[in-house]
C-alpha cells in the first residue's frame, strides 16, 4: 500500500498539477476558473484582478491607514518570536505543544507602529481571521472589493469571511491546510508560499498537539506559555520545511516522507496579484514587507463543496504509509477533522477561535 501511496504523490503532478504554478495575466473568466482550477483543485496566480482597489496606492502609506483607523481598536497578535499556531518545547516536559498568540486590543495607530519598528522582545501581527475586515476594519471597505466577482460566481456563492492580514517579516505561518477556497490578494510587501496537495498529505506527518497559549505581560515586556484547560488537542503537521543551520540532516532522517518527497511548489505573490490556493491545501507562509515595512493582503474564504473530493481525501490520510527510506509509520494517520481545522462547521469552529485555524491563524498568512 505504502508504494502507491508514494506513486500517487508524482502522478498527480505529472497528470494534472505540472512542476509549477500557473500563472494568468488577467482574470480568468467564471467558467474557466471553475473548469480549470477549481474543479481540478488547483492553485494559480493571477495579476491585473485587483489593479483597481483604491488600496493598491493608498495603504502602503502609513498615514492614509492611521488616519483612516484612528478611533479603530483592533485585535493584534503578539509573539515573541513571529511563530503563532506554531509547535513549541512544552512547558512541562520534554515534547511539544501547539501554542496560539496572545491577543491583544490595541488602537490601530499603536498596533501598526509596533509591526513597523518592531521591538527586540516582541512580534507583533494583525490577522484575527474572524471576517475582521468587514468587522475591525469597516472604514477600509470601500478601498476594495468585497468579493471576487468572476470566483463569486464560478463558486456560486459570496465569500463567508474576508480578513485583513499586516505583519512584518518575522511573522510566518507553519504548514496547515484550510477548509476554504482561498483568494489571498496581496496589496503591500510579498508573500511566499509552500504549497502541497491534499495528497501529499502522509508527507506532513499529522500528529496530536497539547493546545498552549503565549499569555503577555506588558510591565514586565515578557512572555509565558500556558496549557489549555480544560486540556484540548490540535492535530498539527510536524514538519518544519526550513529547520535550523545544521538540523536538516537530522529532520531529513525524523521525517523522510517530506524531504526526500517532491519538492513543495514555491510561490512568491507580489504586491498587485492574487493566489487561489484551493481547499485542503497544504501552505507554509512566510513574507517580506514593502517599503513601508509591512506586508498588508486581503482574503476572501469562500465555502469548499464536500464532494467526492472531500471523501477521496478523507480515504486517503486514512490509509497508512511507510517510507521505503524508514521502516516506522509516520504518525499522520490520526483523524485530522477532529480538530479546530477540520471542523466542516467552519463558522463555528473557525471563528470560535481555530485558524489560519486555530484561534485565529495560520496565516499568519
Amino acid at each position: 500500500m505504502e508504494g502507491k501511496v508514494e506513486s500517487l504523490w508524482e502522478e498527480v503532478r505529472e497528470l494534472s498539477l505540472g512542476t509549477t504554478v500557473d500563472r494568468l495575466h488577467s482574470p480568468p473568466t467564471p467558467l474557466q476558473f471553475l473548469r480549470d482550477f477549481v474543479s481540478q483543485n488547483k492553485p494559480c496566480i493571477i495579476s491585473n484582478a485587483i489593479s483597481h482597489w483604491p488600496a493598491l496606492s493608498l495603504w502602503p502609506t502609513p498615514s492614509y491607514l492611521s488616519a483612516a483607523l484612528s478611533s479603530s481598536t483592533v485585535s493584534l497578535h503578539l509573539t515573541p518570536d513571529g511563530h503563532a499556531d506554531a509547535l513549541v518545547p512544552h512547558p512541562s516536559h520534554p515534547s511539544l505543544c501547539f501554542v496560539s498568540a496572545h491577543v491583544q486590543p490595541t488602537p490601530f495607530p499603536q498596533a501598526l507602529d509596533l509591526i513597523r519598528r518592531p521591538p527586540n522582545y516582541l512580534v507583533a501581527y494583525l490577522q484575527q481571521q474572524n471576517d475582521c475586515f468587514r468587522t475591525e476594519y469597516g472604514e477600509l471597505e470601500s478601498d476594495c472589493d468585497g468579493h471576487i466577482p468572476w470566483a463569486s460566481e464560478a463558486l456560486g456563492c459570496l465569500p463567508e469571511a474576508v480578513n485583513l492580514w499586516i505583519g512584518n517579516h518575522f511573522s510566518q505561518t507553519s504548514f496547515h491546510k484550510d477548509h476554504y477556497e482561498n483568494l489571498y490578494a496581496v496589496v503591500s510587501g510579498e508573500k511566499h508560499f509552500l504549497l502541497l496537495p491534499p495528497t501529499d498529505v502522509h508527507r506532513m506527518y499529522i500528529k496530536e498537539y497539547p493546545a498552549a497559549q503565549y499569555s503577555y505581560s506588558q510591565e514586565k515586556g515578557e512572555f509565558g506559555l500556558e496549557l489549555e484547560e480544560p486540556e484540548r488537542y490540535v492535530p498539527w503537521s510536524s514538519v518544519d520545511p526550513y529547520p535550523a543551520t545544521g538540523n536538516l540532516k537530522q529532520e531529513s532522517l525524523k521525517f523522510p516522507l517530506y524531504f526526500n518527497g517532491p519538492k513543495p511548489f514555491e510561490v512568491t505573490v507580489k504586491a498587485g496579484e492574487v493566489l487561489y490556493l484551493p481547499s485542503m491545501w497544504f501552505h507554509h507562509v512566510s513574507q517580506t514587507p514593502g517599503d513601508d515595512g509591512c506586508t498588508i493582503a486581503v482574503n476572501y474564504w469562500y465555502d469548499m463543496q464536500f464532494d467526492i473530493k472531500y471523501a477521496y481525501f478523507n480515504f486517503l490520510q486514512s490509509l497508512p504509509c511507510r517510507s521505503i527510506d524508514d521502516p516506522t509509520t509516520p504518525e499522520s494517520a490520526c483523524e485530522e477533522d477532529s480538530g479546530p481545522h477540520a471542523s466542516p462547521n467552519h463558522l463555528n469552529s473557525r471563528f470560535s477561535g481555530d485558524d489560519s485555524a486555530t484561534t485565529n491563524v495560520h496565516d499568519n498568512v
